[in-house]
C-alpha cells in the first residue's frame, strides 16, 4: 500500500467484491484518473503474483479495444499487498440499468451488445472463458464497453471437473447447477443471454433464491428439457433430475417490445443443451447485428485502403527517393547564360579573397531646428483646447490680487485701456502686497524644498 500512495493519491472507493475493492486513483505526476483493484489477500512473492491467472489473462488478452487495459501492477513485498492498476470506466452494465423506469434505446442495447460479444469471442479464441459474466463485470464509458474481473477465468484446455460455484447465482447455466463441475466455454454465452434479457428488461431473467430455485426459475420461462438432454447432464450426486414435464412461458412475453431478432438471439444463447448452443462467434453473424457488422466492414475497408496508400507510397520512395532531381523546372537560355550570383557552398570555401574593411560614415545628428519645430508644433497643438490661451506660457490662474490696475499688457503696449481689468503675468505693487515669508524657516506651507501654494486671498 505504501508503494501504492508513492505514485498515486487515492480520491474515493469505487466498489469491493468478494476478493478485492476497487479505488480511484489520481497519478502524482500527470494527474491521470486510475482504477486500483486492491486484492484483499496477501502474497509471498513476485513469482506467486505473476502466475495469477488474472493478470496472466489479462496481459494475454490485452490490447483490445473491448478488454479492460491493465496499465501496472504493484506489489509491496513488506506487506504482501497487490494493487492492479487498470483504465478508469464510468459505471458498470447493473449500475445503467439500476432504478430505471424506461427501457433503453433498442440501438444503444445493440451496440452493447455487439462489443460485449465481441470481447467474448475474443477470449474464446485466445483459449480463456470468463466464467463470472454479469452487469457488475461489464463496464462501460460512453458508447465503449469493456469486459473486466478476470480472477475466475481458466484455460478452455485445462482438465475438468471444474470449481461448481464459480459463476453469479442468477447467471449460471444448467450444466454448472447439474453436474460436479463438468461445463465447458458455452457456459459465457447463458450468462450473456440473461444479461442481454436483463439490459432489455431492466430485472433479471432467472433471479433463482438457491440452486433448486435457480433450477425451477428456467423451467418456468424456457421449459423442461428433453430426456436426452439431461442423460448428458447426469453427473451430480446433490441433484434430483425427476423434473415434472413443463412447457415454459416463453421469453416474449418478458420483452413485448423487443424485435423478434433480439428474442430468437436470446433462445439460441440460453439454448439448455450446451452443445446446441451458439458460440460468441455464430452470435455475432446473428441477422440482429447485420447493421453493426455493415459498419464494421465499411471502416475495415477503409483502413485496408489507408493501408494500401502508404505502402504504395513507400514503394515509390523506396524506387526514387530523391523524385525532385529528376522533375527539373525548364529553364530559358537567358538564364542559363546568365552567371550565378550566389555560386554553391563549396565553390565558396575553395577561394577566399580578402577586402580591407572600409569604416561606414557616421550618421550626422539632425539639426536644432528639427526639435525647436516640434516642440512648436506641441505647444501649438496644447494651446488649441484654451481659445485665448497664445501658447507661450502654461496657463495659470491668477489671483485678483496680483491684477494691474492700469496696465493691460506690459508698458509700451499700444492697447489702451478700456476700463476692463487685465491680466498679466507681473504682480501688482501695492500697499496689499505681502511678500513671502523667509524659505527657510519651516511653516505648515513647506512641503520639503517646495513651497505649497497659499490659501489665505491676500496671496
Amino acid at each position: 500500500m505504501n508503494l501504492l500512495l508513492q505514485k498515486y493519491r487515492i480520491i474515493g472507493k469505487k466498489g469491493e467484491g468478494t476478493f478485492s475493492e476497487v479505488l480511484k486513483c489520481q497519478n502524482i505526476k500527470d494527474g491521470g484518473y486510475w482504477a486500483c483493484k486492491k486484492m484483499k489477500q496477501t502474497y509471498d512473492s513476485m513469482e506467486q503474483v505473476n502466475n495469477l491467472r488474472e493478470i496472466q489473462a489479462m496481459r494475454k488478452l490485452n490490447p483490445h479495444i473491448n478488454v479492460l487495459e491493465l496499465e501496472e501492477v504493484i506489489f509491496d513485498k513488506k506487506s504482501g499487498t497487490l494493487v492492479l492498476v487498470c483504465e478508469l470506466m464510468d459505471m458498470n452494465i447493473y449500475e445503467l440499468i439500476r432504478g430505471k423506469r424506461h427501457y433503453l434505446q433498442e440501438k444503444k442495447v445493440k451496440n452493447y451488445m455487439y462489443q460485449l460479444l465481441k470481447s467474448i469471442d475474443h477470449m474464446h479464441r485466445n483459449g480463456i472463458f470468463h466464467r463470472d459474466v454479469k452487469p457488475e463485470n461489464i463496464l462501460i464509458k460512453d458508447d465503449l464497453l469493456k469486459l473486466a474481473d478476470f480472477g475466475s477465468c481458466r484455460s478452455v484446455y485445462s482438465k475438468q471437473p471444474y470449481t461448481e460455484y464459480i459463476s453469479t447465482r442468477w447467471y449460471r447455466a444448467p450444466e454448472c447447477l447439474l453436474t460436479d463441475g463438468f461445463y465447458t466455454y458455452k457456459m459465457d454465452m447463458w450468462s450473456v443471454g440473461c444479461v442481454f434479457f436483463e439490459v432489455l428488461s431492466l430485472h433479471p431473467l432467472f433471479p433463482g433464491s438457491n440452486e433448486v430455485d435457480q433450477i425451477a426459475k428456467i423451467h418456468d420461462i424456457m421449459g423442461t428439457p428433453d430426456p436426452s438432454v439431461l442423460k448428458k447432464l447426469r453427473r451430480s450426486r446433490g441433484m434430483n433430475f425427476n423434473f415434472p414435464p413443463k412447457k415454459g412461458s416463453g421469453i416474449e412475453r418478458l420483452l413485448p417490445h423487443a424485435t423478434e431478432d433480439a428474442i430468437a438471439l436470446i433462445y439460441l444463447m440460453c439454448t439448455y443443451d450446451p452443445d446446441d448452443r451458439l458460440t460468441a462467434r455464430q452470435a455475432l453473424k446473428h441477422p440482429y447485428f447485420k447493421e453493426l457488422r455493415d459498419a464494421d466492414k465499411r471502416v475495415h475497408m477503409m483502413k485496408v485502403r489507408q493501408q494500401e496508400q502508404e505502402e504504395k507510397k513507400k514503394s515509390e520512395h523506396d524506387k526514387n527517393p530523391n523524385p525532385a532531381s529528376e522533375e527539373r523546372i525548364p529553364v530559358k537560355q537567358e538564364e542559363r547564360e546568365r552567371p550565378d550570383p550566389d555560386p554553391p557552398q563549396k565553390n565558396k570555401m575553395t577561394e577566399i579573397t580578402m577586402y580591407p574593411s572600409i569604416p561606414k560614415p557616421h550618421s550626422l545628428p539632425p539639426h536644432n531646428y528639427m526639435y525647436k519645430k516640434r516642440r512648436k508644433n506641441k505647444r501649438y497643438q496644447s494651446s488649441q483646447q484654451y481659445s485665448n490661451h497664445t501658447g507661450l506660457f502654461p496657463r495659470v490662474e491668477i489671483h485678483p490680487t496680483t491684477y494691474h490696475t492700469v496696465y493691460n499688457g506690459y508698458p509700451g503696449n499700444k492697447y489702451k485701456y478700456n476700463g476692463n481689468i487685465g491680466t498679466t503675468l507681473l504682480p501688482s505693487v501695492n500697499n496689499g502686497y505681502k511678500p513671502h515669508k523667509a524659505a527657510g524657516k519651516p511653516n505648515k506651507a513647506m512641503y520639503g524644498q517646495y513651497t505649497l501654494p497659499s490659501l489665505d486671498p491676500r496671496y
